[in-house]
């Protein structure tokens, strides 16, 4: 493709040299240049891609894209080299990639949901409806990549960078994808990853603390204006009711069409009636001119409202009660309230919450079905927000009825340190604990005091099936783990 046809779309450009030239692939990794690219320079946290310059066109760029303030006599930039200079290379990068790929987004139904929690279960929930009403869907987001049921990649992050999306978008098209649902992460539209895309529909599902870092966002403020950007992007709205935030966002966004969910304040979509037990959430919601009940194979009330903003979302498709009822009575998602089946018969749930609020809900959702003590496994990462750690400490020992603190992925701090935070907020109630750093033995220890009428929450990791520490990556299974332990200690009675 031409460079001039790439950077179409974008304004303000300087440029020297030739645009008329061919450009055969675009690359923001001087590693991964080859002859006849284009190089995107971008600034990272931790690198800047204007420093790998001349090894991108050692490795045979003929044109690169850099960003307004770069001074181009500290590299050895060749005169036949096309040089373009723009405000914002990150921008840029979604733009051209968007162009390179011919604007697939435009080609399906998009829909984009962001939310502090919620958006891995719901987007799995609008997923399995429509595959099951005969649509051909593609889904991106926290745990994986999905082309028409097939699983393409795992994910390390919930939106990818816009070159590679583009490219997903486009092998999307290519197996005739009719919907594509993505969650869009906070810092995703931060650093415009998702620029350029064709949303259809955008779905908001609630804000709370997270997230805030040095390398993610600033303040609380940041986060949630951050998060209201995929509005700007679409006209077609969904929003939760019953959040602060969100009741906020009609009147924001007045010429948008938005639909409202909630169970306590008024909305146009609403549960009514709701029951939550150990095994499932039930409600009467419309689907269609009169209520009908509703069963969700996840326990807890954030069931509900991730099941209501589902049904929102797939009924601007026209899909049938009966297909909308029996997909959600059978979902499973990976590591959110999922279930541990064993022989033993010991409740033993594996939860993502890694926020004092998703911990919150998640302790407090099963305490209330719970007969017997509620147990909780958790630690907190490394080399990310650590304001949180006590609050989360905190929150345990003022629920649970034992908690055992341990190691999540610790990254390049040391374990001890973490858990001596999570301490200072647990000291702060009466509850009962204990610090176990082998996260696997403190797992063993939760099912060792547990039996049948209790509860063991392992927080923290749910889907992921490994561990950090040091640094380094490691296979951690908690499913395998759990089934391994009850094999090898002799459970209760």
């Amino acid at each position: 493709m031409e460079l001039k046809e790439l950077l179409i779309g974008l304004e303000g450009l300087k440029a020297r040299g030739n645009l008329d030239i061919d450009i055969k692939n675009i690359a923001c990794n001087s590693s991964k240049v080859g002859k006849g690219d284009l190089f995107v320079a971008i600034k990272g946290f931790e690198n800047d891609g204007h420093e790998f310059i001349d090894e991108a066109i050692k490795n045979g760029a003929v044109a690169i894209l850099i960003e307004e303030g770069c001074d181009l006599k500290s590299f050895k930039v060749q005169k036949d080299t096309v040089v373009i200079m723009t405000k914002d290379t990150r921008e840029a990068l979604a733009i051209v990639s968007c162009n390179y790929y011919k604007n697939p987004s435009k080609k399906f139904k998009l829909i984009g949901i962001t939310g502090t929690k919620g958006k891995t279960t719901t987007s799995y929930m609008i997923k399995e409806i429509l595959e099951k009403a005969g649509k051909k869907v593609g889904l991106i987001g926290t745990l994986e990549t999905i082309i028409n049921g097939k699983k393409i990649k795992e994910n390390d992050r919930t939106t990818p960078e816009s070159l590679e999306l583009q490219q997903i978008f486009s092998e999307m098209v290519e197996e005739k994808v009719e919907i594509v649902v993505m969650e869009v992460s906070s810092q995703s539209l931060k650093l415009k990853r998702v620029a350029g895309c064709n949303f259809d529909i955008v779905v908001f599902t609630n804000f709370s603390e997270d997230h805030i870092s040095k390398t993610e966002h600033h303040s609380m403020e940041d986060y949630l204006q951050s998060k209201l950007k995929l509005f700007e992007m679409c006209d077609v709205g969904i929003v939760n009711s019953d959040d602060v935030q969100g009741s906020k966002i009609p009147k924001l966004f007045p010429k948008s069409n938005i639909t409202t969910y909630g169970i306590d304040n008024f909305a146009n979509v609403m549960a009514r009636d709701v029951t939550v037990t150990n095994t499932y959430a039930d409600f009467k919601v419309k689907l269609t001119d009169r209520n009908e009940r509703v069963k969700v194979g996840i326990p807890g009330r954030f069931s509900v409202y991730n099941s209501l903003a589902a049904i929102c979302v797939v009924k601007k498709f026209d899909i049938s009660p009966e297909i909308i009822k029996e997909v959600l009575q059978q979902i499973r998602v990976p590591g959110r309230s999922e279930m541990v089946d064993n022989k033993a018969e010991i409740p033993i749930m594996i939860d993502y919450a890694h926020t004092k609020e998703s911990l919150e809900n998640i302790l407090k959702t099963v305490k209330i079905y719970t007969r017997g003590k509620v147990i909780c496994v958790f630690g907190c990462g490394g080399n990310r927000d650590n304001t949180k750690r006590p609050l989360m400490g905190e929150v345990s020992g003022r629920i649970a009825d034992f908690t055992i603190i341990t190691t999540d992925n610790a990254r390049e701090e040391k374990p001890e340190d973490i858990a001596k935070e999570i301490e200072k907020g647990i000291k702060k109630t009466k509850g009962k604990y204990q610090v176990i750093l082998d996260r696997k033995e403190a797992i063993k220890e939760a099912i060792k005091m547990a039996n049948k009428i209790d509860i063991v929450v392992i927080a923290g990791k749910g889907h992921e099936m490994y561990q950090e520490v040091n640094g380094k990556k490691t296979p951690f299974d908690e499913r395998k783990i759990v089934r391994e332990i009850i094999d090898e200690i002799k459970p209760k009675k």
